[in-house]
């Protein structure tokens, strides 16, 4: 009887994977279409979407020194029965430059040492179809550009055709760009550049060359002369071949049901639907915009972690290993530290605020003008921070994929605020509570307005209503009791605010809320306060008679409130 697979959990490797008996969701009928589509090919897709996964099952194919261990590592999976004609034709070159270290010091060394142990894995790997002349001159060399050099001339001598994969590619030049700026960047990737030299001979030496990463800045500064139809990262054939669709998902959830690790009694379209808001809503082609939409893998892995070691959903939805991922927000807002950085925060200000932004989507550009407005915003996408939602005439409307993405804006904000007006979260948390179990809301509304009007009057760019938005969004969003919704619609409007209790976690709340937050400008009269005032009365009473809100809110007292600004101070807040 076959053993129960395990979860592949933190598992990057295909090899591994497959050794130690985990489940594997299976991508290996991408591998035709690629070869068809060219023999040079970029693929970007955020971070946690099983990109090393699928770069070493790659590996693990195209290996010649892995022929014989086809059927062990491919057995039952599509690929075994379809096999392709470059089936182990290749001696493999892999380098994942998320391990060649990127400090600012001695950056040309330690990339030299990383490429250089790389390559003599290499010759050690593939020792029998080399002489031990050339096997010891290899080894002995220790600039990884003439070990490579070296390998290719006697390769190209003998027949061997050569593959090269690179996980991460744009790794070791991200991180200068932050830590560096855009000058230390374009002496890396420009003229005489160590890296950009690298590149050069990647581009002339390999039968076939695979390369995947996260951002396209690096695409665009070392690839010139690289054929633009080698970037496959907007081609609707490949959007689905990273994350997990709804049905690999359902099928995983199953397998372990059938084979008694998840509860008989489980509600497998329930676990679904739990997931959805948290892990679902990837886009990556305008053409799939009104299909299924993609999981992130790491993240339903860790659901289903918990529900099999312990019989139920994580309390915490989000894992704790990328809670620091809002550090990405950080890098973005920060790169170069130029003057501009205001107009970036802004740009991040208004996607918190809103959930979404719109966008000329760029498909590659110089670390130069990375700063610049669709650059930027574009980069915000490449990092899995937003994602393609709808058309908007020539544009594309990016939204926030989910909750899980939007618990990183929400961290990287109340970070941002706490350097101008440190809030005690404490206190805010203690009146959470109050808020959700007895319906005592005042004190929470009133300590999130005198922390936006201190924090206003160090920083003044936080004034308006996206700004003000934002602000309540960020605060309200630490009480894990609710999903704090903002702008979904109802009753043929949009709420600002609809706190949905998480009826399926927490079945002692006694409390729900939809909230109207309006504002005006500081100079405004009391008569435009008012009449903001009685807006969002009317507003209130629409959307309390939603079908959607009767139903989510059943089994809790509904409050309506209304809160109106004028400038930095609160007028109104009342509950209608």
């Amino acid at each position: 009887m076959e053993q129960v697979k395990g979860i592949p959990y933190g598992v990057a490797r295909f090899e591994e994977v497959r050794e130690k008996n985990r489940y594997y969701v299976d991508k290996t009928m991408y591998l035709p279409l690629l070869e068809e589509t060219s023999d040079y090919l970029f693929l970007i897709r955020p971070r946690r979407f099983g990109k090393s996964v699928f770069v070493s099952m790659m590996q693990a194919y195209y290996d010649i020194a892995k022929a014989d261990r086809f059927d062990e590592l491919f057995g039952g999976l599509w690929i075994h029965d379809h096999p392709t004609p470059l089936k182990n034709a290749f001696q493999v070159i892999y380098f994942d430059f998320s391990q060649a270290g990127a400090g600012m010091e001695r950056l040309e060394y330690t990339f030299n040492d990383y490429c250089a142990k790389q390559l003599d894995r290499f010759i050690e790997r593939y020792r029998s179809y080399y002489d031990e002349d050339f096997f010891r001159e290899v080894k002995s060399t220790t600039d990884a550009a003439n070990k490579l050099r070296s390998i290719n001339g006697k390769a190209q001598e003998l027949g061997y055709p050569l593959y090269l994969i690179i996980d991460e590619y744009d790794n070791f030049t991200n991180v200068i760009l932050s830590e560096g700026g855009k000058d230390v960047f374009r002496n890396l990737t420009h003229a005489s550049g160590f890296y950009r030299e690298y590149f050069k001979l990647f581009k002339a030496m390999f039968s076939r060359v695979f390369l995947i990463g996260v951002s396209p800045v690096t695409l665009d500064d070392l690839s010139s002369g690289y054929n633009i139809d080698w970037n496959i990262s907007q081609d609707p054939r490949f959007n689905d071949m990273l994350g997990f669709s709804e049905n690999d998902v359902r099928t995983m959830l199953r397998y372990f049901q059938d084979n008694g690790k998840l509860r008989a009694e489980a509600d497998i379209e329930a676990m679904l639907e739990e997931m959805k808001p948290w892990y679902n809503n990837y886009c990556f082609a305008k053409q799939c915009l009104d299909k299924e939409r993609i999981y992130n893998c790491d993240m339903v892995l860790y659901y289903l972690r918990h529900q099999v070691l312990y019989g139920h959903a994580p309390e915490e939805m989000v894992d704790k290993n990328i809670r620091t991922d809002y550090k990405k927000l950080k890098m973005l807002a920060d790169i170069d530290r130029g003057n501009q950085r205001e107009n970036r925060m802004s740009v991040i200000e208004e996607i918190a605020a809103t959930g979404s932004v719109l966008m000329n989507l760029r498909t590659s550009f110089p670390a130069e003008y990375v700063t610049d407005d669709d650059n930027f915003r574009s980069l915000i996408y490449y990092y899995g921070l937003l994602t393609m939602g709808a058309r908007y005439g020539d544009m594309l409307k990016m939204v926030i994929p989910n909750n899980c993405v939007k618990e990183q804006y929400w961290a990287f904000m109340r970070d941002y605020f706490k350097r101008s007006f440190d809030v005690d979260l404490s206190a805010l948390k203690r009146e959470m509570m109050a808020m959700s179990l007895e319906g005592d809301w005042q004190p929470l509304i009133r300590r999130i307005a005198e922390a936006y009007k201190e924090n206003s009057s160090i920083r003044d760019s936080i004034r308006g209503e996206h700004n003000l938005q934002g602000f309540f969004k960020a605060y309200l969003a630490l009480n894990s009791l609710y999903l704090v919704e903002p702008e979904i619609e109802l009753n043929y409007g949009y709420s600002d605010f609809l706190m949905l209790p998480d009826k399926a976690r927490y079945s002692d709340i006694a409390h729900s809320y939809i909230m109207e937050l309006k504002y005006v400008n500081s100079t405004a009269t009391d008569a435009e306060v008012e009449a903001k005032s009685r807006e969002a009365d009317e507003q209130l009473k629409k959307y309390s008679a939603d079908k959607i809100v009767r139903c989510i809110c059943a089994d809790t007292q509904l409050h309506l409130l209304k809160v109106v600004f004028r400038g930095v101070e609160m007028e109104v807040c009342e509950e209608v």
